[in-house]
């Protein structure tokens, strides 16, 4: 071997730098942690969200000095647009873990058999014991009727605007779907509210329901609208050019490619309005007792049980576990309504090959 081929293996490459190593991010957290704490008691800090935040600075600025160091500023800016990233998806998760813990910790202690299957009937809200059974009920019928009315609306909202859809009609249809969407749902309810008024109606749940559908209805036709904007025009011309008609088209080939996606915004939109309070307390007005038709009579709901219980929980602890154990509820319901849409999303998907 030649000299100069010795000389150019023991010289280092100048492409390569040096780098921090894989477990640098860890460490870097680890040390702003102890960093934040130590500022938090030494400053007389009680709040922990302070230490949290002090440490989240901590860990951008750390990181982007040793980075900057060691590798130089171009790869420093790299590593601090990576912690950013990773402490806002931890000042966005935290809230929500320590929402569910607090409802899990404070739920549990009346959720059991006996609370699904029973309503409150003659027992007072200062008292123990009772269910949400007439709530579930009620929530159920109400959630479903919306669905039954909204749902396809939406869907062939969506198909019209995607396939049909042109001048002004279609920017019309597209300007009130964007105005829905932003809508307070006491605005909902206060309109079906004036319709019952102007019929002198009492309340009863298919109301409600009426109200839950005009919120859903928008969140329908986007999510729909999205989805069929994913389906190749190759498969439309291609069905077109066969002498399908445009109808059938839609309904063969445009429709079952978006299924998966059109289901899921479906079962989005549910877990959106089951836990809608404002219109069921103007329309539906609550009751303690088992009331299985939506069409006559007032009728009870999870989100308005929890309401009527918290407003009642001042000098009763009973009224204040049973609010908490029908939140738990909801939130079960509402997450297995989540993984059932991914599910659906996941199973409904297009196969693709090599």
């Amino acid at each position: 071997m030649s000299h100069a081929s010795a000389v150019a293996e023991k010289r280092p490459s100048t492409l390569q730098g040096a780098s921090l190593p894989k477990w640098s991010p860890w460490a870097i957290a680890g040390g702003s942690i102890v960093l934040a704490v130590l500022i938090g008691l030494v400053g007389g800090l009680d709040s922990k969200v302070q230490w949290g935040l002090i440490a989240g600075l901590l860990f951008i600025f750390g990181t982007f000095g040793i980075a900057a160091r060691i590798e130089g500023r171009r790869q420093a800016k790299d590593r601090v647009a990576t912690s950013l990233v990773w402490v806002a998806f931890i000042l966005a998760v935290v809230p929500l873990v320590s929402l569910l813990w607090t409802t899990i910790v404070r739920g549990v202690k009346v959720l059991d058999f006996y609370f699904l299957t029973h309503s409150m009937g003659v027992v007072a809200d200062s008292e123990p014991g009772g269910g949400i059974y007439h709530a579930i009920l009620g929530s159920l019928e109400q959630v479903g009727l919306a669905t039954l009315i909204g749902a396809p609306i939406g869907i062939l909202t969506a198909i019209y605007l995607v396939e049909y859809g042109r001048g002004a009609l279609a920017k019309a249809v597209t300007f009130f779907v964007d105005v829905m969407t932003g809508i307070p749902s006491i605005v909902a309810g206060l309109f079906i509210l004036s319709l019952m008024l102007m019929f002198d109606m009492q309340p009863f749940g298919f109301a409600g329901s009426l109200a839950l559908a005009i919120l859903m209805m928008p969140v329908v036709v986007r999510s729909t609208e999205e989805m069929l904007k994913l389906v190749p025009n190759e498969l439309r011309e291609a069905s077109l050019a066969l002498g399908v008609p445009k109808w059938r088209t839609i309904l063969k080939v445009v429709v079952p490619t978006s299924i998966g996606g059109i289901i899921t915004g479906v079962m989005l939109s549910i877990a959106r309005i089951a836990g809608e309070t404002a219109p069921v307390l103007l329309l539906v007005f609550g009751n303690p007792f088992i009331n299985a038709n939506p069409f006559e009579g007032a009728q009870a709901s999870l989100p308005l049980y929890i309401y009527q219980q918290y407003s009642q929980s001042a000098g009763s602890t009973a009224a204040y576990d049973r609010a908490w154990a029908a939140s738990l509820t909801l939130i079960a319901f509402v997450m297995i309504l989540n993984l059932v849409a991914r599910g659906i999303a996941r199973w409904k998907a297009p196969k693709t090959g090599r």
